[in-house]
């Protein structure tokens, strides 16, 4: 009975053993597979036009009174919003910035005095969705100066061009990189003499829109870059 007894925990160990051996030979299996990958970067990039412009119109005015100051900035906004309307923006594009008047004469004593007491700079911002016709005001924004408004320096660097639609084209946009991601897999699996199989993780990288080129500011370029892991069978 004993021997018996034995035979029978010997062959049930047996067993377990072999079970065992198959379980953790499976489970090393599935590691080293799981262990094979590859990460790779995909590349999107897209040209689009700005659909938003913004356009400060600052000018600086001179005088010897508070009136004087007033009366030239009429005569400024005036000449201003009838350039604006000339070209066809409307009353609902265009706001007055508040003016920054200062006394030239607080400081100085004596005959150094400049010959104007006050200065004051003053703005009509420009926000339109008419982007081209914002482009040809700008370019022609020289017969302000024919009118005897005098325009800051750096007037025409500091009209915006933007870019809001980024949420429209993003899913095609995401859809490109990871192609152009696993095509980079797919070349890397061939030289490896394997396979891409799923994704085993996957990261997108943020959404840059930069101008084309400084001559053309209302052209964008949209790009994003993802980073993902493809498992290689």
């Amino acid at each position: 009975m004993h021997d018996r007894f034995s035979w029978v925990s010997a062959s049930l160990l047996a067993i377990g053993m072999i079970v065992a051996a198959v379980v953790v030979g499976s489970a090393i299996r599935d590691f080293r597979i799981s262990d094979r990958y590859v990460e790779v970067k995909g590349f999107a990039e897209r040209e689009v036009l700005a659909d938003l412009a913004i356009w400060p119109i600052q000018y600086q005015l001179a005088g010897n009174s508070l009136e004087d100051i007033r009366q030239a900035m009429d005569a400024a906004d005036e000449a201003v919003i009838a350039y604006l309307k000339l070209r066809g923006f409307g009353d609902e594009e265009l706001s007055r910035t508040p003016p920054r008047i200062n006394d030239q004469w607080i400081y100085a004593s004596g005959p150094q005095r400049p010959d104007n007491r006050y200065t004051a700079e003053r703005g009509i911002t420009l926000r339109t969705t008419r982007v081209e016709a914002t482009r040809a005001a700008l370019e022609d924004a020289a017969e302000l100066i024919s009118q005897g408004v005098v325009l800051t320096p750096g007037w025409g660097q500091s009209a915006q061009f933007l870019f809001t639609g980024l949420e429209a084209i993003k899913p095609e946009m995401i859809a490109d990189a990871t192609a152009d991601a696993r095509q980079a897999a797919a070349q890397f699996a061939a030289d490896s003499e394997a396979r891409v199989g799923a994704i085993r993780s996957a990261r997108q990288g943020f959404f840059s829109i930069n101008e084309r080129d400084s001559s053309t500011p209302e052209v964008k370029v949209v790009r994003v870059v993802t980073t993902i892991e493809y498992i290689l069978d």
